[in-house]
């Protein structure tokens, strides 16, 4: 997925239970473009960005939110209008404030070392990003 170039101004969405391994998926497709250092969960911050050479990208969780609204009153609408990679975690908790994503990934507990994740493409761009 890191080396399509689609990638660079998709919004993903990832879904999954507390510790099904969104925040890693995120950690390896960020490495993957080219991110130096630590990626965080942006559990507590609610929103991680990253600047790479040729575009930017953001980590958002939404985890926290009581409400959809804070997810406006954060300004995150401008950031969404903006070009880059938008890769955000429990979006349920935005609902009906979020753009349409390019690509839903539902990760899901298999075992203890073990996941089953799919990809659902809900654009053009999304059904690029698809392997």
């Amino acid at each position: 997925m890191a080396s399509h170039p689609a990638v660079r101004d998709a919004f993903i969405e990832l879904h999954g239970t507390l510790g099904a391994g969104k925040t890693t998926f995120v950690r390896h497709l960020l490495h993957a473009l080219g991110v130096q250092g630590r990626v965080k969960s942006p559990t507590y911050a609610v929103m991680e960005p990253y600047e790479l050479p040729e575009f930017s990208a953001w980590h958002f969780d939404f985890y926290r939110f009581n409400d959809p609204q804070e997810w406006e009153d954060a300004g995150f609408r401008d950031l969404f209008a903006a070009p880059g990679l938008k890769l955000a975690e429990w979006p349920e908790k935005a609902d009906g404030l979020l753009p349409p994503p390019d690509l839903r990934i539902a990760i899901a507990i298999a075992g203890e070392h073990e996941r089953e994740v799919s990809f659902a493409a809900c654009t053009p761009r999304g059904q690029e990003l698809l392997p």
